[in-house]
Order: C-alpha cells, then sequence, then structure tokens
C-alpha cells in the first residue's frame, strides 16, 4: 500500500487547490472562470473585515483578481450559479445539471424542518411571489411580504415571504440572478437559464450525480475518506459515498493509500491508482508568502487542515469577545508548503488604513526579518483590495506562539 510522506500528501494537496503555482496571470473572464471550475467553486460571505471571503479566495491566486471581475462573470455573462455546497457558494453553470438532486433532496427537506422552525405558512405564499416576479421582474426579500411582520433580521425570523423566496430558490423554481450589497435578487429559474438546463427530460439519475460528486471531489481533492468525498460539494450522504468508492474500489478504479499526518500518525484514504506518479509530488510550492481567507477552499474542512498541517483553527465570529483566543476574524497565512501564522488585522475605511492588531507564529516557526518583509509585501498587495492606502500595527502586535495561546 502507498504511503505519502506529510510533505508529499501537503504537496498534492496544495497543487489541487491551486496554491502551489505562483500568485500571476489573468484574473477575469474566461480565465478566472477556469481558476473557480478547477476549485469547484467558491463560498460566498457577507464578513468584509478585510475582503469578502469570495474575493480573497480568488485574490491570493491571482493578485489581479478585482471583485468586479467576479460581478461581471456571475451577474451578466451568466457563466455562474449561486446554491449551496457547505454553505452559499457560486458554482460553474456547466455544472448546474449536478444541482438537480440537491435542488430535489433540499425541496423535501427544508419543507419539513422549515415549517417548524420558521414563520408558518410560508408555502401559501408560493404563488403569489411567483406572480410578482413574473409580473414585476427580479425582488429582494425586502420587496416581498410587505405586509407582513418583520422581527430582528436573523434568519429565525424570516417572514413568510422571504423564506418562500429562500425555498423557491432552494427547490429550483428561482434562481438568484446577483446581489444588491450582499442582498439576493430573486428571478424565475425559466428566465435565467438557458431552455437545456430547465429540460426535465436532461435530469440526471441519482447514481450518475452520485458518480460525478465522488469523482470530482477526489479530483480536488487527491485523496480522501468517504467522509470528505460526501462533504465536499454536500450533496451525497456519507453511506453514498463510502458505497461508491467500494464499487470503484472493486473495480479496480480506486485503491486506499496511507497519508501522513502532520503529527507522524497514518490515516487511510482513497485515492486513483498512480498517485505515487502524479507530477505535483515533484513540484515545490512558491515560497510566497500569503494571507488566505479562513474559508479558503484548501482549509474549509478543519479537521483535515489539521491533519495535514498541523494547525488548529476555528473561526471566532460567533465566540463573545472575552472569551476568543486570538480575534473575530483571523486570517491564516501560507507560506511554501506550510501554515506559518495567523493575523487579525481589519481595514478602517473611514480611516483609510489596515489595522494590524495581533500577528501569532505556528509552531517551531521564527519569525525573522525575511518573513516580516514577505509578510509586509502581502499587506501591500492586500490593501488595494480592501480600499484602503495605509497600514499600521498596532501596539503588541507580535503575539509570539499560537501554540501557546492554545494552551
Amino acid at each position: 500500500m502507498l504511503t505519502l510522506t506529510n510533505a508529499e500528501a501537503r504537496r498534492v494537496f496544495l497543487d489541487r487547490h491551486r496554491l502551489s503555482e505562483t500568485p500571476q496571470g489573468a484574473a477575469s473572464g474566461d480565465d478566472l472562470l477556469e481558476m473557480i471550475e478547477s476549485l469547484g467553486f467558491v463560498q460566498l460571505d457577507s464578513i468584509n473585515t478585510v475582503a469578502r471571503a469570495h474575493d480573497l479566495i480568488l485574490f491570493s491566486r491571482r493578485p489581479r483578481y478585482r471583485p468586479e471581475a467576479l460581478k461581471k462573470l456571475y451577474e451578466k455573462d451568466r457563466k455562474l450559479f449561486e446554491h449551496w455546497t457547505h454553505d452559499a457558494a457560486v458554482i460553474p453553470m456547466r455544472f448546474y445539471p449536478q444541482w438537480e438532486l440537491r435542488r430535489r433532496r433540499d425541496a423535501e427537506r427544508l419543507k419539513s424542518r422549515w415549517s417548524k422552525d420558521r414563520r408558518e405558512g410560508f408555502e401559501k405564499q408560493f404563488q403569489t411571489v411567483l406572480d410578482q416576479i413574473r409580473e414585476h421582474g427580479p425582488v429582494c426579500s425586502s420587496d416581498v411580504g410587505k405586509d407582513e411582520a418583520r422581527g430582528s433580521g436573523g434568519w429565525w425570523d424570516w417572514h413568510p415571504s422571504k423564506t418562500a423566496l429562500e425555498y423557491l430558490w432552494r427547490s429550483g423554481a428561482l434562481c438568484v440572478v446577483g446581489r444588491e450589497g450582499f442582498q439576493k435578487r430573486y428571478d424565475l429559474t425559466e428566465r435565467v437559464l438557458e431552455e437545456h438546463l430547465c429540460d426535465p427530460s436532461n435530469t440526471l439519475h441519482t447514481a450518475e450525480v452520485i458518480n460525478w460528486c465522488c469523482d470530482e471531489a477526489l479530483a480536488r481533492l487527491s485523496f480522501g475518506t468517504h467522509g470528505e468525498l460526501a462533504a465536499f460539494w454536500a450533496h451525497v450522504t456519507p453511506a453514498e459515498a463510502k458505497a461508491w468508492c467500494e464499487a470503484e474500489c472493486d473495480a479496480g478504479r480506486l485503491e486506499q493509500v496511507q497519508i501522513t499526518c502532520a503529527d507522524g500518525s497514518v490515516k487511510l484514504a482513497y485515492a486513483r491508482p498512480g498517485l505515487a506518479d502524479d507530477p505535483a509530488l515533484g513540484i515545490e510550492p512558491t515560497n510566497r508568502l500569503r494571507i488566505l481567507s479562513p474559508f479558503d477552499p484548501a482549509l474549509r474542512d478543519r479537521k483535515r487542515a489539521e491533519r495535514l498541517f498541523g494547525f488548529n483553527y476555528r473561526i471566532e465570529v460567533f465566540v463573545p469577545e472575552a472569551q476568543r483566543t486570538f480575534g473575530y476574524y483571523v486570517f491564516p497565512i501560507l507560506q511554501g508548503d506550510r501554515l506559518v501564522g495567523r493575523v487579525d488585522m481589519k481595514a478602517f475605511r473611514d480611516e483609510d488604513v489596515l489595522r494590524v492588531r495581533g500577528l501569532w507564529s505556528e509552531g517551531n516557526i521564527r519569525w525573522g526579518k525575511a518573513r516580516q518583509a514577505a509578510f509586509e509585501a502581502e499587506l501591500e498587495r492586500i490593501k488595494r483590495l480592501a480600499g484602503v492606502s495605509g497600514i499600521e500595527f498596532e501596539d503588541g502586535w507580535q503575539r509570539g506562539s499560537a501554540q501557546h495561546h492554545l494552551g
């Protein structure tokens, strides 16, 4: 049985996530679409302490990227659609047929769950909402149900028509066609998509979707457990992924390998035959220091990131300030094949400054002059994305080892 060393596993993993190559190149149009297709999807997130997650994910791989390029690809060119993987994401439009299983399962699951968890009666608003969109065009949630009681704005306080909008989107009758600020705009799917994408006769069988999901997840992970394959797109169940892996192994199209973790332990995973000859094993990742989004595809699976990189990371947005170990929104720092630190920083746009509040190094990483220079160079690049012109370091910003704080 093949055993990958930890360094080899990191190389293959980073290569698949487009983090081995030097961050450069075109970042709009078809070039940007190719990058997103390579990643599979890009998670959307509203938090904008420095830049929104989707923008930083793309910027970290192509520093020429600007948010307008994604907006054009999504809203004007219709090369992307928005739906859910493990969270809200923009996804290449050519993958749209593969989401039929997700839409069908969401239709069943959400109707039951939301009837209990959200405002009652949202099903009664389906036709009213559809008729309003058909007659007046795309709407935001603030445009519907104007006579319905509204709460504080949390998901638990969705009014019935807002809930209807979300349900009709998740189940396929509506598409999200863009955002105003970060508020979704919905339109009829039949008006948005090409006819062949809406044709029921083109619906894929469940087995076809399971095969696609597992195969395409494995292509982007290079190796993984059946649970990791199921979680990648979050369409199929772990049991379905496990059955797929077993069938592929029986057919000789999949094999088990051993992956050496950062702590020296070994974990079994599935991989395609020939992993030992993967070209990525001979590619040394660029030494360019990069600040990543907490929602970067390479870090989305926190447990996997900890196994491969020894990087224990938990986002603390919902942790009370007094109980946070690091900060509200802390960014991982990648250099070479190692996660070398994490930084708490925020763009104060009214002051035109990016302020570094705290930096922690990882493990036995030494934060010397060369790494500090590389860090400052990355801040210079990121400040343009953040929309500010200055950089400031708060007193006491160097906080020592993250492991010391983690205990």
